[in-house]
């Protein structure tokens, strides 16, 4: 798509499952891609990987989004040919453990919370004044049908994704009047680490979670990803809600 010829594109959550895989989608329209996420060592490779497929500019940048101080030193400080965000990706994001509230662990509470809730708001908020100060930008953020839908013992990483939610429909109001969007991809279950990490490395009972079905796979939410980022501008930007709209005097 010659709309992202050279245009920067930030995604979290970049060395494996959506993250990559939209890495993959926005290489190939021709973006420059800053590519986020602890893995460095996965990180360096994808950026090779791209660079030798679609000749793809990448800037790597080895990032626990939970580390609120880690997130606004990296991005606040990014070099200057590369702050001009287009596209900001919230993909970070993981659960931990499938447990009834009362036999579940605070530990993996704390790092879903961390990860899925303050993680987005922190990268969110460093990038995105950029964004409005300069009057163009998109915010996309990796929700879940677990947003929208509680599931037996998904109790507190269905109230992440609820919280997804509802930053996305807050951030839109407080964007209403400006030409940046905001939008949200709420999968369903995707083939990816999900479950492995979930279950903390259980092979076995992360594969019986697909098991009799064919589940969506990473490349499946990157189309979804690419066909919202390229719509047409004003789209999505006069309308917050059924009573909040944006109107030129």
């Amino acid at each position: 798509m010659a709309q992202f010829k050279k245009k920067i594109v930030l995604i979290t959550g970049a060395s494996s499952g959506i993250g990559m895989a939209c890495a993959d989608s926005f290489g190939k329209a021709g973006a420059r891609l800053i590519l986020a996420a602890r893995r460095a060592d996965r990180l360096r490779a994808k950026a090779a990987d791209l660079k030798n497929r679609f000749g793809t500019e990448c800037l790597t940048i080895p990032l626990d989004v939970r580390d609120r101080r880690a997130v606004e030193k990296s991005l606040s400080s990014l070099p200057q040919s590369w702050r001009d965000v287009e596209v900001l990706l919230n993909n970070a994001g993981l659960s931990r453990g499938l447990h009834k509230l009362h036999e579940g662990s605070p530990v993996d509470w704390d790092e879903m919370i961390d990860t899925n809730v303050k993680g987005l708001l922190y990268v969110t908020r460093t990038i995105l004044p950029g964004m409005v100060e300069r009057g163009r930008g998109h915010v996309i953020n990796i929700g879940s049908i677990a947003g929208r839908e509680v599931y037996p013992s998904g109790n507190a990483y269905c109230a992440s994704k609820f919280a997804v939610k509802a930053i996305t429909r807050g951030l839109r109001m407080d964007l209403l009047g400006t030409p940046v969007r905001v939008s949200t991809i709420d999968p369903g279950m995707v083939e990816t680490e999900f479950s492995l990490v979930r279950f903390r490395g259980d092979e076995e009972r992360a594969a019986k979670v697909y098991e009799g079905l064919k589940p969506l796979a990473p490349q499946d939410i990157a189309e979804a990803v690419l066909w919202v980022a390229s719509r047409p501008p004003h789209v999505d930007v006069s309308q917050a809600s059924a009573t909040m709209a944006h109107r030129k005097v």
